[in-house]
Order: structure tokens, then sequence, then C-alpha cells
């Protein structure tokens, strides 16, 4: 590939709406370009190293006997109203009507299509285990697209769903596709990517993990222990907390003027926040019921959590004078509002806390859960901390973190194939719905999430397995004495030998080749110039820094070969071999 005919543009000024190195990097090199909000066209490097990305994911689906198919883009309403998420799901799910008056949707998932494909076929227990794949477009109606491809409207996904008669039979192949993705992970150039329990969210299912590229800019929260391998996302963290017991006070009420917060009540009554007991109100979205929640005032809510306990979406609560709360002053002694209360799990075994005492200014000193409540029952709603406790080794270890997902599994039972009638009969003649996983991977997001991980402040360092091309001539000079001999035999040698190379014969300065070789991130560059010509050598770097080296012109064609082979070897090693 010549430069000079790469379509697209490379240029030095950071965009303004760019809040992440990765879309700033890719807007300036020329790997993209935004057509509306969330919504980008690929230019001829990101789309060869999404390519890239593809080829690894089919090797590795391949390679656990998946089978590729493709689903529709748009959908039917009705096969959505099948597994009943035509309604349930929110807006994000774009739903039109075509000229017939068909309602549709375009696919952000295909959990669905999937079922429709192969429930016709798949009727006897003969036919399983099997699992399908595609690599497909996709969209969802982001709210709030952001960070370039790594939160967009459209995008491409491999999707994944493997159906079973059985759970043993699902967990099985579950851990196999793990495996699967955590090599799919190490030869793209990413081994640091971690695996961490996350909430199945509107997928369904029991157990799911979300994969992580630890990052600062990333938008989830990671909550990993430094004592043992447990990693899980803030949604789904298990919070638990150690209690001081002292000698039980007795209930007093106490005027607290215009003690209003949590904090304004514990610096006036001179308590510590883990010795208080806080009111947070949502209402359900169905129907604008109060939900009234008493947590440890140290804590927050995890709204996630609450979501999946109740089985109903929530709202921050717009407090009536009608309603009987008294904001401000919220307490669970003499709660007399028509709401449903939950105590969190913090609570538990608790004394002389400071709540509210549903009076304006005034609050209560001396509450004992178990005296004050001997019957409440307790429910992990709150949000994990810096330095909390490890529900798998039971240490003070708990770190947070922020990190990219760029993948997920689930493991989904059946959620969809009891909804769309999916049944197969078994060997002993029972009819039956299978069971099913469902494995994803956002393949634009992955490119992104990889420059993150790879870059400098001059451009992309691209891993060899996905690079845009292997290796990057810069020709200097070319009307000066043997340089475009040297440089057009080179280029003309490495293609013969399979090299994938992008040759810079521009007439344009030295510092502009640079820069744009920079940006376009090839992992081997080769800088042809009359001063190395001089020497009869060429001067060969990585774009990583770790090898800048004079080499002859008659041994640049098998040094070149040799630090390719080195730099695939290198990925290579770290991935973990099936066993």
């Amino acid at each position: 590939m010549k430069l000079d005919k790469l379509v697209g543009e490379r240029f030095k000024e950071k965009p303004s709406d760019c809040v992440v190195e990765s879309h700033a990097l890719m807007m300036r090199g020329g790997y993209m370009k935004d057509v509306a909000k969330g919504i980008y066209s690929q230019f001829t490097p990101l789309k060869r190293i999404c390519q890239k990305i593809e080829a690894i994911i089919r090797e590795e689906m391949d390679a656990i006997d998946g089978q590729e198919v493709l689903f529709p883009v748009a959908l039917p309403a009705s096969l959505w109203d099948e597994s009943g998420r035509y309604e349930s799901v929110g807006s994000e799910l774009l739903r039109f009507t075509d000229r017939n008056g068909s309602k549709m949707v375009l696919g952000m998932t295909h959990e669905e299509a999937a079922v429709q494909l192969v429930r016709d076929y798949a009727k006897s227990y003969n036919s399983y285990p099997f699992m399908i794949y595609q690599i497909q477009t996709k969209f969802r109606d982001e709210a709030r697209p952001r960070a370039g491809l790594i939160r967009v409207r459209e995008f491409t996904m491999k999707d994944a769903y493997s159906f079973h008669t059985s759970q043993e039979d699902l967990e099985q192949y579950y851990d196999k596709c793990h495996k699967a993705y955590e090599r799919i992970y190490a030869r793209a150039g990413i081994p640091e990517v971690v695996s961490v329990k996350s909430d199945s969210g509107m997928m369904g299912g029991n157990v799911s993990h979300e994969f992580m590229l630890l990052t600062p800019i990333g938008e989830d929260s990671i909550v990993i222990c430094n004592e043992c391998d447990y990693r899980a996302n803030m949604e789904a963290a298990e919070n638990i907390v150690e209690n001081e017991t002292e000698a039980m006070q007795e209930l007093t009420k106490v005027h607290t003027p215009e003690m209003h917060t949590i904090e304004q009540v514990c610096e006036f009554l001179h308590v510590d926040a883990k010795k208080s007991m806080k009111a947070v109100v949502y209402q359900r979205n169905s129907d604008d019921k109060y939900i009234l929640i008493f947590v440890r005032g140290d804590l927050e809510i995890n709204e996630t959590k609450l979501t999946n306990y109740l089985g109903c979406d929530v709202h921050p609560a717009v407090i009536t004078e009608e309603s009987g709360i008294q904001a401000g002053f919220i307490g669970p002694v003499n709660q007399n509002a028509d709401c449903i209360v939950l105590f969190d799990r913090s609570l538990k075994g608790t004394t002389n806390l400071v709540c509210g005492a549903n009076e304006v200014d005034y609050h209560y000193t001396g509450l004992n859960m178990e005296r004050e409540f001997p019957d409440a029952e307790y429910v992990d709603l709150a949000k994990v901390v810096e330095g909390g406790i490890c529900p798998c080794c039971g240490k003070k270890s708990l770190t947070i973190s922020r990190g990219i997902e760029v993948g997920n599994i689930f493991q989904l039972g059946t959620k969809y194939t009891k909804t769309m009638n999916m049944t197969y009969v078994d060997k002993d003649g029972i009819s039956k719905n299978p069971i099913m996983g469902c494995y994803g991977i956002g393949v634009g997001r992955m490119a992104a999430s990889i420059c993150e991980a790879h870059h400098d402040d001059y451009g992309p360092i691209w891993p060899m397995s996905i690079a845009p091309w292997q290796v990057h001539i810069c020709a200097m000079n070319l009307d000066k004495e043997g340089v475009r001999e040297v440089a057009d035999t080179l280029y003309e040698n490495l293609q013969n030998a399979g090299v994938e190379v992008i040759y810079d014969d521009r007439s344009v300065s030295a510092g502009n080749k640079f820069s744009d070789a920079d940006l376009l991130g090839v992992p081997v560059r080769v800088v042809v110039s009359p001063r190395n010509l001089k020497e009869s050598a060429v001067e060969i770097t990585t774009r990583d820094k770790s090898v800048k080296e004079m080499v002859p012109v008659t041994e640049a064609l098998e040094f070149v070969k040799n630090l390719r082979a080195e730099m695939f070897a290198a990925i290579e090693a770290k991935v973990e071999p099936y066993k």
C-alpha cells in the first residue's frame, strides 16, 4: 500500500469533542469519521484492524466447535414480543414501522433470532449441544454515546449462543468459552484483560462475567481483591461490613435544628457516620410506589442491586406532603408512610445508631436494630467501598479500579427458550426447554480499547497481531541517489515474502512522514535515507522504541522478517494453550 493513495487525512490538532485518547488518536490518524452521534464510518486502517480482530475471534470460536451464521439487522417486533422484551427493554431498542405497517426493530442483541433460527431444527436431544455465532452490525439507541468507539449507537459485534440439555453441560461449555475469550484478548495484544463477576441486566440469567481492560478512563467500576482472585463489577459486588458492638443505650429523641443531611447531623451530634442510619427514597416506575431504604450512614445504595431485588425499575423519589414521608428527618421508628421499607445488610447487628425521628428538627440516638426491629429482614443493597471486606477471602483488601468492558458471557438458562416455546424431546420421551448460554465481544470497542492500552503522546502502538500493516517504510529525499531504488526493492521483496507493508514515498518533510507513521502505529518502521545509505544501511525501529538498529541493506529483508516473527512469538507466549 502506498501512503499517498491511502484515503483519509491525518492531522496534529486534537478534536475538541474527544474525551479519551483512543478517540482523539483514531480521529487524528484517519481511522474513522463521524456520520452522526455515536455512528462512524471506518477508513482502511481501522477496517484492517477490525478484520484481524474478527479473524482471531473466528479462529477461537471455531476451535470450540462454534458454527458461524448470520442474523438479520432488522427484525420483526413479533420475535421480541415472544420473549417479552419488546415492551420490557427501554428506548435503547430502536423500534420502527415498515411500509406495510409491520412493527420492526433494529437488533441490539440477537437471542430471539438465535432461538428462531434453530428451534425447528433442534427437536431431539441428539442435536445437542451446539453453538452458533455471528459477527454482525447492531444498533443500540444509546442516550449518551461517548469516547469514540467505546460507547456508540451502531457497532459490530460477535455474539454467540450455545444450547444445552443440562446445566452441567452449559457450565462446562461456559468455562471453555471463558478460556477462549482469554486467548482472544491475549492474541490481540491485551493479555491484561481480567474477567469479573457481573450483573446480567436485561440479558437475564443467573451467572455472568464481564471481561474488563483496567484503565482510568473506563466507565465501569471494578472491585478487586489484592489478596485473592475475587473480582466483580461494582453492580454485582457483595458488600460486607463489620459493626462494632457496644453496651446498648436508651432510644432518645434529640433536637437537631435545621440538620437535614447525615453529614450535618453527625457533625452536630459528634458521631461517626458509621454510627448513623440514613434513608434513601425511590419510587417504582410502574406506579410511583415509594421505596424507603435504610442503610448505614457512610454507605451508598447500589441501584442495580435494588432493581434486581425488586424485579422492577425505579427512580429517585419526589417526596410530596401527601406521602407522609418527612424529608430530611426520615427514620424507621414510627414510620407510618405508605411505602415499601427495606433494611440494608450493613445495619445488621448495629447498636446506638443515630437516625431520623420522622419529625422536623428531631433525630433519635441509641437505636438498636435487634431491639427495635427484631423481625427485620436484611438485603445487600449497598455499594462496596475501598478497603472493604472481600467476600471470598474475608480480608479487608478490596480496591476499586476503572475498566472498559471488552466482552461478556452469560448463562441464560431457559429465559428465551421457554418464552419462545423452543422444546426438544429428551431420551426419556419428555419435552423440555433447552438451556442457553450467550457470549459477546464488541469488535470496534475492542480496537479502541487496545489503542487505550497501547499508545503514547504521538499515536497508537498497535500489537503485531492486529496492526493495520506490519511494516512502515519511510523513504527520505527520494531524489537523492539510491534512496528510491533501495526503498522500492525492499517494498517489493517484503510484499513477496508475505509481509504487509505501507510505503511512504511522498515528497513531504521528514517531520510529516514520522508524524504520520506515529499516528498509523505500525509495529516496525524502516527508514531509508541518504545518510543511512552512506553506510549501506537502513534504520529499523519498532513503534514501541524497544528496537533501534542500523541494518545493512542486504540483510534488511531477513532482519524485518525475523523481527516480525519475534513480535508474534512474544504475543503467543502470553496465550494460554487449551488443555
